[in-house]
């Protein structure tokens, strides 16, 4: 039986892509009702689209067996944006006042759009995380209605590399794929796995990839830095092949053997582990070579925590994705850490129900794309697929149930975390634009007004004209007089 509403969530990974279908019932829950997956190890690296035709024609298949299983076209889809080329940037705009001065919210505004005008090289400001607000010596998170003569907004900026912002768009313009919505897919998966309270005590998030780490930090319920550092768990396997193997045998062998931490009295020297049929390699070798490269990644890890949050971290490190899944690597991040809080998130707070092995394996590997579902509040399915009908018919594509397009959402309308497409982001500089040509004719007639008015009070108040007056006054009372 067709499906009738369900939203769908695709997430670009470095080594495969893949979308998914669910239902949100009334309860809260969700109901998964598939899952397809491509690998994308060719045209997506670290996270970032390289090959925009490659990208375009793998989003097309995921989309084309989703609808083959949902039986339902797919008029748009939410997308989680990740990857190398994501970085966070902190800033402060300040604004002196008059003594006694009444903070109001279009001063706040103001401090908003002066910082989401701010330019950086090469780099697409695409979110911003309001940290707070100092309101003359005192920081505060909504300063309205304080007295000061001074406010200052402390900002932390989400930038990517323009040309991947752009290619990321391109494809889905080329795949012919309507976007519901452009998440942050590291603040979708930190919104799915962490507890309120995490949150609040403050802690950091760290999603183990393929080719990627990503580090959120939070503290006070506000996001306070955001990093993706370029090693995932694809480097220890490509260390481990360095032993002259192909990296599929690397990678099994790193399943099967691999360990985060192992103490130096509990190695056997004599111990070897099979490569094939012929070779081996001593197991002290190979934990040395995996402990090696996880060492680095944490190192890296820990680097990326702000200076300010070292002693802050009272929620602990929660460790997700894959990588999160070697053996004994809580040991291995409290070693070199000394944070002895460690937790591991295999799976989503949401209820999820689902009768696919991907989902119900809760390995930590599914989070950000359950993360993405969770998000999604427009039903994305279209038209029934009638089955002796044409399955590569043009889609409807970018419209809210079908019906009419979502209403371009200014910088400071998106909550955070929701991305502006580059589609939207053009439509809002136009009106942005004609606001402002509107705004200047009637600033420019007011001007043309005053002129005018200003010209007719110094006519009047002229020499020549007073004179011509008082002639004209005084012709007149001679007149009065003579009758």
């Amino acid at each position: 039986m067709a499906a009738k509403d369900f939203i769908v969530a695709i997430e670009l990974g470095s080594s495969k892509m893949t979308g998914i279908a669910g239902k949100k019932n009334l309860d809260g829950s969700i109901q998964v009702l598939a899952v397809v997956k491509e690998d994308s190890s060719s045209f997506i690296r670290k996270g970032v689209v390289y090959n925009i035709e490659k990208t375009a024609q793998c989003l097309t298949n995921i989309v084309k067996k989703l609808t083959t299983q949902l039986k339902t076209e797919i008029t748009q889809v939410y997308v989680g944006i990740g990857g190398q080329s994501i970085r966070s940037v902190r800033n402060i705009i300040t604004r002196d006042l008059p003594a006694d001065t009444l903070v109001t919210q279009e001063m706040v505004i103001e401090l908003m759009d002066a910082n989401r005008n701010m330019q950086y090289a090469d780099q697409e400001l695409i979110d911003v995380a309001v940290q707070e607000y100092k309101v003359d010596s005192q920081y505060q998170i909504d300063p309205v209605g304080i007295q000061c003569t001074r406010l200052e907004g402390n900002f932390l900026n989400i930038l990517q590399r323009k040309a991947f912002y752009k290619s990321l768009n391109n494809c889905f313009e080329m795949a012919e794929i309507g976007i519901a919505e452009l998440y942050l897919a590291p603040l979708a998966l930190a919104d799915s796995v962490l507890t309120e309270s995490e949150k609040r005590s403050g802690c950091a998030l760290v999603d183990i990839g393929a080719d990627t780490t990503t580090v959120s930090v939070y503290n006070k319920n506000i996001l306070r830095h955001l990093a993706v550092i370029p090693l995932g768990s694809n480097n220890i396997t490509k260390d481990i092949a360095s032993l002259q193997m192909e990296e599929q045998d690397a990678e099994k062998m790193k399943l099967k053997y691999g360990c985060a931490y192992t103490d130096n009295n509990e190695i056997d020297n004599n111990m070897k582990f099979s490569i094939d049929a012929e070779r081996q390699v001593e197991s002290r070798k190979f934990i040395e070579i995996v402990e090696g490269r996880l060492e680095e990644i944490i190192e890296n890890v820990w680097y990326q925590i702000p200076n300010d949050y070292y002693d802050k971290l009272l929620g602990g490190i929660i460790l997700t994705g894959g990588g999160s899944n070697m053996k004994e690597i809580e040991k291995a991040f409290r070693n070199h850490t000394h944070i002895d809080k460690i937790r591991i998130a295999k799976f989503v707070t949401q209820t999820i129900t689902s009768n696919i092995p991907e989902v119900n394996a809760k390995d930590g590997t599914m989070n950000t794309l359950l993360g993405l579902l969770a998000k999604g509040d427009i039903n994305c399915a279209g038209n029934t697929i009638d089955p002796n009908g044409d399955l590569f018919a043009i889609r409807q594509t970018g419209t809210i149930n079908g019906g009419e397009p979502r209403k371009v959402r200014q910088a400071t309308e998106t909550e955070q975390g929701v991305i502006r497409t580059e589609r939207e982001k053009q439509l809002a500089e136009e009106e942005a634009r004609r606001k402002k040509e509107e705004e200047d004719r009637i600033e420019r007639e007011r001007a043309e007004e005053e002129a005018r008015e200003q010209a007719r009070i110094k006519k009047e108040n002229s020499f020549w004209n007073k004179a011509f007056k008082g002639i004209k006054k005084f012709g007149k009372t001679m007149i009065e007089e003579e009758e």
